[in-house]
């Protein structure tokens, strides 16, 4: 008869899971990443998982959540660390940078473009929603300051979507190692040069 299970042994157990699974995931790919061979990842029999998770998508979802929660907490941060609005700004780009670099296979799987069934996942889209969050709360603070004009969560957007591409290409060995940061420094500048207020 399998021993009752503390709260603590459950979510130590996830948590050995989704370590597994998010290298596994990230090397491989989900598609070709089986139930069966994150158990044997970590010694357990083939029916262990299915014990804590209904099933694969479950695990990715639990990835992707546990990725977003780190990816905001780490912005989130380095934004209430700074102080003035512009030094506010610099600190998310550079988190945002670092974070994605040292944590390459946590961000593939936030961003992978094969995300099945995201809204059965309340939790994962609550994470997703605070990242994004994230990305316009120190836009709205340039603003506020009359650094920036227009709207924070469109701008946000706008400095999202070019941080994401420069990392994405060096990830991708499209940009030599270390130019991504270099990359989205100039393009973060050309961005809030053309977001200013007129005269």
């Amino acid at each position: 008869m399998p021993r009752v299970l503390s709260q603590t042994d459950v979510a130590d157990f996830r948590e050995r899971l989704c370590e597994a699974a998010e290298r596994l995931f990230a090397e491989k790919g989900a598609d070709a990443v089986t139930m069966r061979q994150l158990a044997a990842e970590l010694g357990v029999s083939p029916m262990t998982p299915y014990r804590y998770f209904a099933d694969k998508d479950d695990i990715l979802a639990a990835v992707r959540t546990n990725g977003f929660n780190r990816f905001a907490e780490t912005l989130e941060t380095a934004r209430a660390k700074a102080g003035s609005p512009r030094a506010k700004g610099a600190a998310v780009g550079e988190a945002y940078v670092t974070f994605a670099l040292e944590h390459p296979h946590t961000y593939k799987l936030m961003f992978d473009l094969n995300q099945p069934h995201e809204a059965n996942y309340p939790h994962l889209v609550a994470a997703a929603k605070r990242a994004q969050a994230t990305m316009s709360a120190y836009v709205g603070d340039l603003v506020s300051d009359g650094v920036l004009a227009g709207e924070p969560a469109q701008i946000g957007a706008m400095f999202w979507a070019a941080a994401h591409g420069a990392v994405v290409l060096e990830l991708a060995g499209k940009l030599p190692p270390g130019s991504a940061r270099d990359l989205h420094h100039a393009m973060s500048s050309a961005i809030a040069r053309g977001l200013r207020p007129g005269p």
